[in-house]
């Protein structure tokens, strides 16, 4: 069962596996404001697209004080393709057992065609320095979105 978070909320903790023996947890970025956005798949067209556009503005992202990481249910081994296919240098973590995408409640029932299944809701969450949840963006649109999620990390 998902749980809802909303903005002014205490971001959930969590726990996850970045690289190789490498993992991060949310007190990682206690000072510093954290771009979270979650996607459903490694290497499909709209997942590529925004990892990319979220990738090509790190440098302002970071010069805005805030780190971005992205979260799906691949694995480490598909990150990593995904990460070189694509000349990545975003952090992307991967919970294949869905603990996080459960906490922050982006795992969710979708339907296709009348088929029901569960999977990721694109959103993106950004995070304040307080660890408090500054801003959420649900059911993503890629174009443009990371423009105005690094605006709005500049303004926080």
């Amino acid at each position: 069962m998902s749980i809802s978070c909303d903005a002014g909320d205490k971001a959930p903790n969590f726990q996850l596996a970045v690289g190789e023996g490498k993992h991060v947890s949310l007190k990682d970025y206690k000072g510093r404001k954290l771009v979270l956005y979650f996607y459903p798949k490694d290497d499909t067209s709209g997942c590529t697209a925004e990892a990319i556009a979220f990738n090509g503005l790190r440098a302002q992202f970071e010069a805005a004080g805030a780190h971005v990481l992205g979260v799906s249910p691949d694995s480490l081994k598909s990150h990593a393709r995904f990460k070189e296919k694509h000349a990545l240098a975003i952090d992307l973590g991967a919970d294949e057992a869905k603990e996080m995408l459960t906490a922050y409640g982006v795992w969710v029932e979708k339907s296709m065609y009348g088929r029901k299944y569960m999977g990721v809701e694109r959103t993106t969450f950004l995070i304040g320095a307080d660890g408090k949840i500054a801003r959420i963006w649900r059911r993503v649109k890629v174009p443009k979105h990371a423009d105005e999620v690094l605006q709005a990390a500049r303004e926080i």
